[in-house]
């Protein structure tokens, strides 16, 4: 919960982290995939088409809902990033998960499966859900100088006080920073 209230928009919204969530909330799964390029290690990250919807033009972790015939989340998060992005799952190896996060705008209980590539994936963006892939080296995202804060007008009224992580040009906020936030703690060693 920490790490997720250090990247959290202001006002906080505490139904995220009620332990009791609505009963007709909607499953889903996203994939934090771990890569090496040129020595490195990267994860893509996707920028959704601009859409009408709650997450319309937003920058996401590859991953969507849980269709009735998936047998887990790990296998959601799996199919939902071959789809989005082209790579193999077979050739995935799943390390685990990070914290379920409740994002009550849209009613979603999303979790986040981690997993490892050996190699190098060849990305490819599926044009109706993807509209650009971003190579997010890890390293960058213990950069301070990348967590910004700024006000975003959501419309209706609503403005949020936002950190967000700048990368690759793109605003970098609310689940998915919740999610970097508390991958950058474990990595850190700090108590998530």
């Amino acid at each position: 919960m920490d790490a997720h209230l250090h990247m959290s928009p202001l006002p906080v919204d505490m139904r995220r982290f009620s332990p009791k969530i609505p009963d007709n909330h909607r499953k889903s799964a996203v994939l934090l995939l771990f890569f090496p390029e040129d020595g490195k290690g990267f994860f893509p990250l996707i920028k959704r088409p601009v859409y009408p919807g709650v997450h319309s033009g937003q920058v996401a972790l590859p991953g969507g809902k849980v269709e009735p015939n998936d047998p887990d989340v790990y296998f959601t998060a799996l199919r939902e990033a071959e789809e989005e992005i082209g790579i193999e799952a077979g050739k995935v190896e799943v390390l685990g998960r990070l914290s379920d996060l409740y994002i009550p705008t849209s009613n979603f209980l999303v979790s986040p499966v981690v997993g490892f590539l050996a190699e190098t994936p060849y990305l490819v963006p599926e044009q109706k859900e993807v509209a650009r892939i971003i190579r997010t080296e890890v390293s960058s995202i213990f950069q301070p100088q990348i967590r910004k804060r700024t006000q975003l007008d959501l419309g209706g009224g609503l403005q949020l006080e936002t950190p967000y992580f700048e990368i690759d040009g793109e605003i970098v906020w609310g689940a998915t920073a919740m999610i970097l936030s508390e991958l950058i703690h474990l990595l850190e060693g700090k108590k998530a």
